[in-house]
């Protein structure tokens, strides 16, 4: 195999140790399984037909990808990269378009919005990307994607579920669900399957992702007959939670809904444990991520939060992509970001494909018109916002250390 065809000129330096492995773990993936449709339910091949895909040799076609590879909220834009490669790899691997390669250029935001514009500006204006991939927090695809919208280029983000990222404009879609969804989901099995009828609210103020599907929570909770106890703000970073857990604890509620990211959720269970809060807490998928159980350790045990996927769902194509994800990294268990990444990647891998295009509006009506596009996080339909409409899953935390467990799914309504 050549030379892997990422280029990452921002991007922090992995130990050569485990450059080796993860280059040899996906030359073994790939050597191994086979690629020819993705995740998709192939119908058996005629004989003509079963050798092996050539990889493609062509002139590279540039795809962009943004994300946070380090900061505080480093595991996003890590987990979503490694998705986002496994893809490309996978593509190259049985031909390209036209015998042409995909070459990944990916910048870090360092989880800044300032940054996002700039390596949005780069992508589009001086490496002339064909697409933009990015970005995970929905306040930094907000600063980014009008610089996409105006060059013509499609973006697509894994996992920003601001309602307000689409709407920028024509040319910006996801994969994700949107917060109204994600908002009705965890009032939906806090009401039916925690039997909570009343609620606490700790919102990172400073997050547009958190005050979003706060809201949402809070109107659709409100909705199944539940009572909003309290509700309480912090700002992200922050590391003492005393003052409102201690208006939460005084409150009663039957479960406390916290939409942040995992760096603070993880301290705020520490503390709201340590305060003698015993309620479960709930979340969103912002909570994803192995470093919360690390953070929290068994102070998150019992906890649940929404998700777009859950490792130990009992699906054949969640199962084929940890095997494959697993054997190029290392044998890591892919989070939901990296399956996000993955899907995102090949939605505009098959955009490409039908569009028979690399032109910027002609891609754009391919995505547009994606239908039923069987993807690891469930299959996928782009809406006439350029949403995705698909289903949620709650997982808890369970275990020790506490893991994620696949608990309930929650359809569209």
């Amino acid at each position: 195999m050549k030379s892997l065809s990422f280029l990452s000129p921002l991007a922090p330096q992995t130990p050569s140790s485990t450059r080796r492995s993860v280059l040899a773990g996906i030359t073994g993936a790939l050597a191994a399984l086979i690629l020819g449709a993705g995740l998709a339910a192939a119908k058996p091949a005629s004989p003509a037909a079963t050798a092996a895909p050539v990889a493609a040799k062509g002139e590279p076609i540039l795809v962009g990808h943004y994300g946070s590879l380090t900061g505080k909220e480093a595991t996003f834009g890590q987990s979503t990269s490694n998705g986002i490669k496994l893809a490309i790899e996978q593509f190259n691997a049985k031909g390209g378009w036209k015998g042409r390669p995909v070459v990944l250029r990916e910048y870090d935001t360092k989880g800044e919005a300032r940054e996002a514009t700039l390596a949005a500006s780069r992508l589009v204006e001086s490496d002339k990307v064909v697409a933009l991939l990015g970005e995970v927090a929905s306040s930094l695809s907000l600063a980014a994607a009008p610089i996409a919208q105006k060059a013509g280029v499609p973006m697509i983000t894994p996992s920003s579920t601001n309602p307000q990222v689409t709407a920028i404009g024509d040319m910006i879609f996801r994969v994700c669900f949107i917060d109204p969804f994600q908002g009705y989901a965890g009032a939906k099995f806090a009401h039916e399957n925690l039997k909570a009828k009343s609620a606490a609210i700790l919102i990172d103020q400073a997050q547009a992702y958190a005050v979003g599907l706060g809201a949402e929570f809070k109107q659709n909770f409100i909705k199944f007959g539940g009572r909003i106890a309290t509700e309480q703000t912090y700002t992200g970073g922050a590391q003492d939670f005393t003052a409102q857990l201690t208006s939460i604890k005084s409150a009663k509620p039957d479960v406390i809904y916290i939409p942040g990211y995992y760096t603070d959720v993880g301290n705020i269970a520490l503390q709201a444990r340590k305060a003698g809060i015993t309620v479960p807490l709930l979340g969103g998928d912002g909570w994803d991520s192995e470093q919360l159980a690390k953070i929290a350790k068994d102070a998150i045990d019992g906890c649940f939060y929404t998700n777009h996927y859950a490792p130990d769902q009992p699906d054949p194509r969640v199962r084929t992509f940890i095997a494959a994800y697993r054997k190029a990294f290392g044998g890591s268990v892919p989070d939901g970001l990296a399956a996000l990444g993955y899907d995102a990647a090949n939605i505009l891998f098959d955009a490409i494909a039908r569009a028979d295009s690399l032109d910027g509006k002609k891609l754009r009506d391919a995505i547009a018109a994606t239908k039923n596009f069987p993807a690891v996080t469930g299959d996928i339909t782009i809406n006439e916002n350029r949403d995705a409409v698909k289903s949620a899953v709650v997982v808890e935390m369970a275990g020790d250390p506490p893991t994620p467990k696949y608990t309930a799914t929650i359809k569209p309504k």
